[in-house]
């Protein structure tokens, strides 16, 4: 960050139009007391003494900051009134003109400061004696006396306080002239109480001459008292604004005022000009560079200090002090000399042992004023509370970040997405929507669970890179969740919204390559608008999920959200809370449905199916709940309830001539559950069915996902002697010959090609292929949806062996199954080694 140096509002060099005249004022005057006055000059020894005086009562200052400029209230009253009576009048003009002289030669002021300084002292004695002057003259140490003695050093304390007036306001304005006039009451109170102690010692004086030892240890001890008195306040004044800097401090750290309280109160504390914080670039912060200045209401972004202090702090981590009263070494004291600053110190910021930034005070108020290495301690003690709330202060910033933001893409989280949404929502313009364009990555599983969750996250930060690139300068970016990505912005209409998702789905569909595989990155988009989907963020995030859902599954992946597509998910959602009481309570019940041999019809097994009749919607269609169940955590309780009762019934079938096989759905989580083979074999043991009675179907699209994360459990169930079907097979995008890599027994043709073998050649060629090959594999082959005569007599004609169907039968409860089967049997064919002949029933 570059630097320069803050000018100053005004030029000191004004302060000659004050001090020109005043010089008027001294030469006038003085030249009216030289003719007038008899005798002109007194004795030079009482005049030297007085002078000795008043240099030593002008040396214990008491300092006022005003702004930039330090105003020093002096002693120098009480040997001014004894001078006004022992004296003649240019001997008090010169004395005090020639022990101002001493003092401000001793303090090294600016040379403006200095001549002003001087000159003043000469005008306001000149001034007072002349006043004093064309008073009667004085007799003796009465009243009289002390009326007009009194009256002459008052004159001379206005002018003194008019011309610092007027030269403050000159140099730095009228508010600040305004501003010491506000103050002037305890200064001239101070100059009062001046002129009554030099009266009394006046009176002390005339009275006895020897009582000046006595004065003389009485000013001693009062000098000692002062010097401690004043260290004791300057203690508690650093205790207390120390306080109150910490307090500052701790109330601004949460509100974004931090800095402005710290600096504001490190200036004042140290009575700097200049207070300076220092933040190299960290992370996602830039360098950071703020200055308070004294006579600035707000932060300015340069500093004074030197570059090259600033850096060998940082780089040596320790602190550095230059200055009059701090030394330094000759290189960093020529550097202060080249930016004309008096003196600085630069505290580095630490964060255990790493340093964060530095700390920077410059230029101690008043030119006679200097740092000393007494008030190194006080700034240490600043900078280890400012490096401590700078960095919780930083920290409660990274936490906010952290919540509003996503941790693998840096993107905004839904959290950050749903306000600016409902902002968005509250401040739309008419004749404009609220676009939202969820973006949903396809093939992220089957990347997580082939190359490893690493390369997952390599998509998503690929995907979100490509989005914040391609989306319109005005858009949010964001990431819902998952492989969920969320645009939103303001729009002409929904037509434009739509014509925007196809444009960015179309950018971001590039070939992602990772060693050695070359992906193809595709995205379903939903979208949705406001006011025409929904009115608040929760309420267009549901419904724009639910059009990137249907995307999957329309041309060109984009889809707007209709109502259509909510009434589905509105009743899964509303089946959630009912499900888990229909299984507590045996609402959900076990149908089983018939397989019977194509040639013969005769039974081999059923099906075991769940059934809910819900007391409110009435029979709830399976899909749904099996899709709630799954997604509840129910599924593992839904799937043993038909295992149980399907191998209880296989268990205590009436028909002990007949067995009865039962086969069981499984979803493909299920599959995943490495305990449930086991949970399988205990089953089996606890109702005493052997496990050749117990199928398993799988559907294809639950087994041939291109992983191999099913197989494991696949060959457990096999090794346990369970039977496995492949279900609904045809319907998936696998070749058939892996099949051979399956540890499955049984194929189950999906029902849409066989209910279309008799219409469409097509189907019939497919259910052809199937069973020829497998029984090449030595597979056995079952038909779904036979439902004519027609069917049955192609599937027979192709070699076709087991059927289920309407044509036989529906799914049925047990009871009505064991009269079924009764019913269905006919007596004459049945024998002890025979499988019962069944008639067909339409």
């Amino acid at each position: 960050m570059a630097e320069r140096r803050p000018r100053s509002r005004r030029s000191i060099e004004n302060a000659w139009l004050v001090t020109g005249p005043l010089a008027l004022i001294a030469v006038f005057c003085s030249s009216v007391l030289a003719l007038v006055a008899r005798p002109v000059v007194g004795e030079w020894l009482t005049t030297l003494g007085m002078l000795a005086v008043m240099v030593a009562a002008a040396m214990p200052t008491i300092n006022i900051v005003v702004r930039r400029q330090a105003l020093g209230l002096l002693l120098a009253e009480i040997p001014l009134v004894v001078a006004f009576y022992l004296l003649p009048p240019l001997s008090v003009v010169l004395a005090y003109t020639v022990a101002t002289l001493i003092v401000q030669i001793r303090r090294k002021l600016a040379p403006v400061k200095f001549w002003f300084n001087i000159v003043l002292a000469a005008a306001g004695t000149s001034l007072a004696e002349t006043v004093l002057l064309a008073l009667p003259e004085l007799d003796g140490v009465g009243p009289a006396t002390w009326g007009t003695l009194f009256l002459a050093t008052s004159v001379h304390t206005l002018v003194t306080q008019a011309a610092v007036v007027a030269v403050i306001a000159v140099v730095q304005g009228w508010q600040a002239g305004r501003q010491l006039i506000r103050s002037s009451p305890p200064i001239l109170l101070a100059g009062i109480i001046n002129v009554v102690i030099g009266l009394l010692i006046l009176i002390t004086l005339v009275t006895n001459p020897w009582s000046i030892v006595l004065l003389a240890a009485f000013a001693l001890a009062l000098v000692l008292v002062y010097r401690s008195y004043t260290q004791f306040l300057r203690q508690h004044r650093t205790l207390a604004d120390l306080y109150q800097l910490t307090r500052a401090m701790t109330e601004s750290g949460h509100d974004g005022t931090l800095v402005d309280a710290l600096l504001g109160r490190v200036r004042g504390l140290m009575q700097a000009e200049y207070a300076t914080l220092w933040l190299p670039a960290q992370g996602r912060h830039p360098e950071f560079l703020l200055t308070a200045r004294e006579d600035d209401t707000g932060l300015l972004d340069v500093a004074v200090t030197p570059a090259e202090l600033r850096e060998r702090a940082l780089r040596e981590a320790r602190m550095v002090a230059v200055g009059a009263r701090l030394r330094g070494e000759p290189d960093l004291r020529a550097c202060l000399r080249a930016e004309r600053v008096k003196d600085v110190i630069i505290l580095p910021l630490r964060s255990g042992q790493v340093v964060i930034g530095t700390l920077e005070v410059a230029n101690r108020l008043g030119d006679p004023n200097h740092f000393t290495a007494d008030d190194i301690p006080v700034f240490e003690t600043v900078a280890a509370h400012a490096a401590v709330a700078l960095e919780n202060s930083r920290l409660v910033d990274r936490l906010r970040h952290d919540a509003y933001h996503d941790a693998l893409t840096k993107l905004p989280n839904r959290r950050r997405i749903t306000a600016a949404l409902d902002e968005a929502v509250k401040i739309r313009a008419p004749g404009e929507v609220v676009a939202v364009l969820l973006f949903d990555v396809d093939g992220l599983r089957q990347v997580n669970e082939t190359l490893g969750h690493a390369a997952g996250d390599k998509v998503l930060a690929e995907v979100a890179d490509r989005l914040r690139s391609c989306a319109p300068s005005a858009a949010l970016v964001g990431r819902a969740g998952g492989d969920e990505f969320v645009v939103t912005l303001r729009l002409e209409n929904v037509e434009a919204a739509v014509e925007l998702a196809g444009t960015l789905r179309e950018q971001i569909r590039d070939e992602m390559v990772f060693d050695p595989l070359t992906l193809d990155v595709d995205t379903a988009v939903g979208v949705a608008v406001h006011p025409d989907h929904g009115s608040d963020a929760a309420t267009l995030l549901q419904r724009v999920d639910l059009a990137a859902m249907a995307a999957k599954s329309v041309p060109g992946n984009v889809q707007v959200f209709s109502p259509a597509l909510e009434s589905p998910s509105l009743h899964r959602l509303g089946l959630a809370g009912d499900l888990r009481r229909a299984l507590d309570e045996g609402e959900v019940q076990v149908y089983f449905q018939p397989k019977v041999t194509l040639r013969d019809r005769r039974l081999v097994g059923v099906e075991c199916l769940a059934r809910w009749e819900h007391q409110t919607h009435g029979a709830v269609a399976p899909e749904d709940f099996v899709a709630v169940a799954e997604h509840t955590g129910q599924l593992g309780r839904l799937t043993e309830l038909v295992l149980r009762e399907g191998l209880r019934r296989s268990r205590d079938w009436s028909h002990a001539e007949q067995p009865l096989a039962v086969s069981v759905n499984l979803a493909a989580r299920t599959l995943t559950d490495r305990d449930f083979p086991e949970r399988v074999r205990e089953l089996l043991t606890e109702y005493g069915v052997p496990p050749h009675r117990l199928t398993f179907e799988i559907r294809e699209s639950g087994v041939l996902d291109g992983t191999d994360r099913p197989i494991p459990t696949l060959r457990r169930l096999r090794d346990l002697g369970v039977r496995l079907s492949l279900d609904d097979f045809g319907t998936g995008a696998t070749s058939l010959a892996y099949l051979r890599r399956l540890p499955v027994h049984e194929v189950k043709v999906d029902r849409s090609f066989v209910q279309g073998m008799a219409t469409d050649p097509g189907d019939l060629a497919i259910v052809n292929a199937v069973v020829t090959l497998s029984q090449q594999f030595g597979l056995t082959v079952v038909a779904e949806g036979v439902e004519s005569e027609l069917t049955l007599e192609l599937l027979q004609d192709i070699g076709c062996e087991i059927g289920q169907g309407f044509l036989f039968s529906r799914p049925l409860p047990y009871e009505r199954l064991a009269a079924w089967f009764s019913a269905q049997a006919e007596p004459d064919a049945v024998g002890i080694l025979d499988l019962p002949r069944l008639r067909a029933v339409t």
